[in-house]
């Protein structure tokens, strides 16, 4: 005897369009696959910097596979990866940090992780600087910044009062 037969409902499309939103804000495709990259620029750790002799607190964009200087380190982020907002939040980033100081040769100091939730589970241990991951973020495309910066300059050239021509005698 054979058993009941199942068919498969259609999906709604109400919930094509939840999933495809669902998707998007997750960085995902419907299909479950990447997002393209076309929606912002590269990826970047933002890092947090401490120099211990100043007290100076900065703010490091560190875009993957390219060099950002914190006082004598330089700092090369190989990976970045933050959970979706539907998971508790955590942001890791896999850096590499050299010390290069004019009179000695350069000495690398940190490999690894990092984690933005524990900081201390993976430290930098270093005499004047403190190094720690706060989020993984897309920062926007030179030519989108640079799109802003025209706007911004017609705007306040269109606000500027309109000068007077001179007066020839």
């Amino acid at each position: 005897m054979a058993g009941p037969r199942m068919s498969r409902a259609p999906v709604r499309p109400e919930r094509r369009r939840v999933a495809a939103l669902l998707g998007a804000g997750l960085g995902l495709a419907v299909g479950g696959a990447p997002a393209a990259a076309e929606e912002g620029g590269r990826m970047a750790a933002i890092l947090q910097g401490l120099d211990k002799t100043t007290a100076r607190v900065s703010t490091i964009e560190a875009p993957l596979d390219e060099v950002a200087r914190f006082g004598s380190l330089k700092i090369v982020a190989r990976a970045c990866h933050k959970k979706p907002p539907t998971e508790t939040p955590e942001s890791t980033a896999f850096l590499e940090i050299v010390d290069v100081r004019p009179d000695s040769p350069a000495v690398r100091v940190f490999t690894g992780w990092m984690f933005a939730s524990s900081p201390a589970v993976s430290a930098l241990e270093h005499p004047v600087y403190d190094i720690w991951v706060l989020d993984c973020r897309r920062l926007a495309r030179p030519e989108a910044a640079e799109t802003a910066q025209t706007g911004e300059a017609a705007a306040s050239e269109a606000a500027r009062p309109p000068q007077e021509a001179p007066q020839e005698e």
